[in-house]
């Protein structure tokens, strides 16, 4: 299927190369270099003009090494300018492309400050707001006005590819099975909760989010949708720079302070942030009729209540960079992440018995739960990366240590009274500290063997290390708590993967193929028991490639194909009873078995004169012993030796295979200078095979849409809508959502200042959710009332003076670092 998949596309698209490119393969290269430290110039704008005119043919920009290849050029007589800020501008007025010279090299090119130093320069360079690379999708966030007031979460909703519900569950071209990173590295911060980990990263500390739904060869392989990579903000200029945000709302208060400071080869950076939501108050109600495994009895039950929540987070960190040569450099970072979530709630229940044939009731059963949960989570992170650049440009070899400690407490209690005279209260509190440790340490390796072929090798370990207790207490009938055994346990799970790659980056047929192929090797070690129940381990083999095709300069078409897993983490596999809900229980399972993702993406790309860009991808995506919720329904269930009655047990399990189909769609239009518009429109069906299940198949999709409006006075306005449809599981419905929002920013003191205005869901002070499960012997209905109506004003200051005087291996954009050996 590979080769023939590969060989069409190869057809295909040499059909149409040779229609549109044929004629148009001249280029024009050269070296940018500065005239007095013989430094390259990094980020040099060389424009391609037509003699004599103004008109533009084609531009790029310099790379790290000073370097530039402009391709795609028809015979002719062109003028090329090379310009940088802070230079005088070179202009070569003549150089000509024909069949004799199709490729002009224009050899090192000096350019002369034009002072000896730049005091202060204010930079204007607008960042693409998407980027299509070869291996991911960068979403850029710095005009980004609707989010500036929120959360992580809150710019995920306008990622490419990515959807978000109401309870901070992120899908990546509808699959769940997401890997997160910060920075290219893992934290232990996303281990307790991922949708609180989101919610406590203020939107003003992201710098972009890079979508890999592809992963090649260099990454690991967990994660059946691909990576999620959030890139915090940071600098790389000379001299001492910063930046302060502040964020007040109704719902939600934010800030972060950066500093950086960089002096010749050294630089360091601090930064602070944090952020707090307001008291919210989450209204709920259930409906459940269930049937004994006769059928017999019809056991009714009716919950209504409500949920005060309260969130609160910072983090804090430094990072040093030192360039001990022009060949070798240091990056380190030690960051503080802490979390807390503060719940309390209640809970009206009714629980009636009835006879099936006459609907006597038999039992009517009214009482009030009472619930309290803190939850507190504390993270450090520690990475060190080592860098040897060769002689030969690209030839690298990188080291990296990573570490994330992570400490987290669970206190929680909850207890029922009966209106019912001859039922006694009840009632459990608990007590849950526990310990996340992981450990990366990889090695990698890049050898470019000729223009056209670099190959790429590593090895990885990954060392988890986790341990947890609970300690369980039951209400007596005195009124006292005594420890109750078989809810009171510790375990520990340890996870060890050992990996290695290799993968190849080359470039086919005179250019007009580009890709990259490899395969990685992963052995997941057994790990520890739990309960008595031995997991084994296992081996991996996931192959891999990309292959791109330009189409011009302007536009390029891409193949690729990844084969992927998801691990189950201990929450998946611990199986410790969750009963803070008698009647609503979650378990995990030991006997889950990691699932298996075949990954196949096509993908278009294209960019207009005017600023346009587009972006459409389709994908296939087939999963074996897919890891789903499970929802069953007891009239008693055992556990432990204590029965509980008329319960709902959730946990996970491998269903069958689930196969997805689908397309996604990314396209930002200026409509005049001033107005712009953008929208991700995602599609796709979803079907489930289980056996001793009926299938599932279900269509979904997303869409949203950004307009901006930038008026006089630097006064810029935006409005965002987003809208994701109900989607059908194996046993359950989950509900659509909408939500809207508005923004208006205005920058002063040249633009180092600005004070914008945000409003979410300003005319909705609720998002009505009605979820519906079933299953043979049960339905049931939930109704959530969540607040989503929010108010908020932001502050933001740039200040410091920045230097454009280049490093010799400086890149002053950030780069993601190798997700699978550390770069």
């Amino acid at each position: 299927m590979r080769y023939f998949l590969t060989l069409l596309i190869l057809i295909i698209l040499s059909n149409t190369s040779f229609a549109q490119t044929g004629s148009r393969k001249g280029k024009i290269s050269g070296t940018v270099i500065d005239a007095t430290t013989k430094e390259p110039i990094d980020f040099a704008t060389i424009t391609i003009f037509k003699p004599g005119t103004k008109t533009v043919v084609n531009g790029i920009s310099s790379d790290a090494k000073g370097n530039f290849t402009v391709t795609g050029l028809a015979n002719g007589i062109y003028k090329v300018a090379i310009d940088f800020i802070g230079y005088k501008e070179k202009v070569f007025e003549t150089v000509t492309i024909n069949a004799a010279s199709p490729a002009i090299h224009l050899g090192t090119i000096l350019l002369v400050s034009t002072v000896d130093q730049l005091q202060a320069v204010t930079v204007t360079a607008k960042t693409p707001i998407i980027e299509n690379k070869i291996d991911k999708t960068v979403y850029n966030t710095a005009n980004d006005l609707t989010a500036q007031n929120g959360v992580a979460l809150d710019v995920l909703k306008k990622v490419p590819m990515v959807s978000v519900d109401i309870d901070g569950n992120v899908e990546l071209q509808g699959s769940g099975s997401v890997r997160f990173l910060i920075n290219g590295k893992p934290s232990s911060i996303f281990g307790a909760s991922l949708g609180d980990a989101l919610q406590s990263i203020p939107a003003s500390q992201i710098k972009s989010v890079e979508v890999i739904t592809s992963p090649g060869a260099k990454y690991d392989a967990n994660g059946t949708g691909g990576i999620i990579n959030i890139v915090l903000k940071d600098n790389k200029l000379q001299g001492i720079n910063g930046s302060v945000n502040l964020s007040a709302g109704t719902r939600l208060e934010n800030g972060s302070v950066n500093l950086n400071v960089k002096k010749g080869n050294f630089g360091v950076g601090v930064f602070f942030s944090g952020n707090k939501q307001l008291n919210t108050v989450t209204k709920s109600s259930l409906d459940r009729i269930s049937y004994n495994n006769t059928r017999d009895t019809i056991n009714s039950l009716l919950q209504d209540g409500s949920n005060p929540t309260k969130r609160g987070s910072y983090q804090t960190g430094i990072n040093l960079n030192w360039s001990i040569t022009p060949k070798d450099e240091i990056t380190a970072t030690v960051g503080y992440n802490h979390f807390n979530n503060n719940s309390s709630g209640s809970t009206s229940q009714q629980q009636q018995y009835l006879l099936a044939s006459s609907g006597i009731l038999l039992s009517d059963i009214r009482s009030t739960r009472n619930s309290v949960s803190n939850f507190s989570a504390n993270s450090t992170d520690i990475s060190v990366g080592y860098k040897k650049s060769f002689k030969k440009e690209g030839h690298e070899l990188d080291f990296l240590y990573n570490s994330s400690f992570g400490n987290n407490t669970v206190n929680a209690a909850q207890n029922s009274v009966y209106l019912n005279d001859n039922y006694p209260p009840t009632g459990l509190q608990s007590f849950n500290p526990g310990k996340e440790n992981e450990t990366e340490l990889s090695l990698n390796y890049t050898l470019p063997v000729s223009k056209k072929l670099t190959i790429e090798s590593g090895a990885k370990m990954i060392i988890d290390d986790l341990n947890n207790n609970v300690i369980t207490d039951t209400l007596t009938t005195n009124g006292s708590y005594v420890n109750n055994a078989s809810q009171t346990y510790g375990f520990n799970y340890k996870r060890n993967v050992y990996s290695a790659y290799l993968s190849a980056s080359f470039s086919l047929f005179e250019d007009f193929i580009t890709g990259k192929a490899g395969i990685r090797y992963e052995r997941t070690g057994k790990v520890a028991n739990f309960s008595g129940a031995e997991i084994a381990g296992y081996n991996t083999f996931a192959p891999s490639f990309t292959l791109q095709h330009k189409l011009g300069d302007s536009q390029s078409i891409k193949l690729s194909y990844t084969y992927r897993i998801e691990r189950p983490d201990y929450g998946d596999l611990n199986p410790f009873y969750n009963i803070s809900d008698p009647h609503n229980i979650s378990t995990g399972n030991p006997l889950l078995k990691p699932e298996i993702g075949n990954n196949f993406e096509l993908g278009y790309s294209k960019n207009f004169k005017n600023g346009a860009n587009i972006y459409f991808a389709g994908y296939f995506r087939r999963n074996t012993d897919d890891m789903q919720q499970f929802t069953t329904y007891y009239d008693v269930l055992n556990i432990n030796g204590t029965d509980y009655s008329a319960v709902s047990l959730t946990q996970r399990f491998n269903l069958g295979t689930q196969t997805s189909i689908g397309a996604s769609l990314f396209a930002s239009v200026p409509i005049t200078e001033k107005f712009n518009l953008r929208t991700n429109i995602q599609a796709g069906n979803r079907n489930n095979v289980s056996p001793g299940l009926a299938s599932v198949s279900a269509f979904a999709y997303r869409a949203n849409l950004n307009a901006s409006y930038q008026f006089g006075n630097n006064l810029l306005a935006e409005v965002f809508g987003n809208y994701n449809s109900s989607q059908k599981n194996l046993r359950s419905t989950r509900p659509p959502v909408f939500n809207y929002s508005l923004a208006v920013r205005k920058q002063f003191l040249n633009k180092n200042a600005s004070i914008g205005i945000t409003a979410a869901n300003p005319f909705n002070r609720y998002l009505t959710q009605r979820q519906t499960s079933f299953g043979p012997n049960f339905n049931q209905t939930n109704l959530r009332m969540v607040p989503v109506q929010s108010f908020g004003l932001t502050l933001s200051y740039k200040f410091g003076k920045l230097q454009f005087k280049k490093d010799a291996n400086e890149d002053n954009t950030p780069q993601l670092p190798d997700l699978g050996g550390g770069k």
